[in-house]
């Protein structure tokens, strides 16, 4: 089990833009030939927008984008002719597939704080896809199969146990709360790569909100 914490990511955005990024892999001028990708999972980045802030149109090819946003509402739209609001407890997918555009804002009038993560298909090209659920449920897997992952969101009560998918690899992200990996005391930001997960559990120190990948070999 490898432990990374929050205060070791990538700093990145544009501060003056109200745009504060911070990458949990080699992203952008950040370039990390050890730190490239974990399983399927190519970047894990945590976005905070202020009221009008965003990412103007922009590319994408050949990439799973899964989006939780943690509070506000993000506003995206695409070249494919999706425009949709993401509240807190929403999953959304973008499959770039062979290329797509897209603009992410904050057009409400409140703080946008939200998780992207992308991640790697196991076949390249295709049409872009679109898909959006709506406050998902606890515990309810959410599959991503273009890349053999599955995203399991776990929010529990201090004290509440929850058992770590078996994987060959495991991403767990601490999105809120404290969180007992194992030896190891996770807290907000942080995130553990687990390799030939087995029969791990996660305990709540506090009430906590957890993202957990579990990723077939590539």
């Amino acid at each position: 089990m490898d432990v990374r914490r929050a205060d070791e990511r990538y700093p990145g955005g544009d501060e003056a833009a109200g745009i504060a990024s911070r990458h949990a892999f080699s992203f952008g001028p950040h370039y990390d030939p050890d730190n490239l990708r974990f399983g399927a999972l190519l970047a894990c980045n945590e976005e905070r927008l202020a009221p009008g802030a965003g990412f103007d149109e922009h590319p994408h090819s050949h990439t799973e984008i899964v989006t939780w946003v943690v509070e506000g509402e993000l506003t995206h739209r695409d070249s494919a002719g999706h425009e949709t609001v993401v509240r807190a407890g929403d999953v959304q997918r973008l499959s770039a597939a062979g290329g797509v555009r897209h603009v992410e804002r904050n057009d409400a009038a409140v703080p946008l704080t939200f998780v992207q993560m992308w991640l790697a298909p196991q076949e390249p090209g295709g049409e872009p896809a679109y898909e959006i659920v709506r406050g998902i449920a606890d515990s309810t897997p959410y599959a991503v199969p273009e890349a053999g992952a599955m995203l399991h969101v776990r929010r529990l009560a201090a004290g509440e146990r929850t058992a770590v998918p078996d994987g060959a690899f495991v991403y767990v992200h601490v999105v809120r709360g404290e969180v007992r990996l194992g030896d190891a005391e996770l807290g907000a930001g942080d995130a553990a790569r687990v390799t030939n997960a087995e029969g791990l559990d996660a305990v709540a120190v506090t009430r906590a909100e957890v993202l957990l990948w579990e990723m077939a070999a590539p």
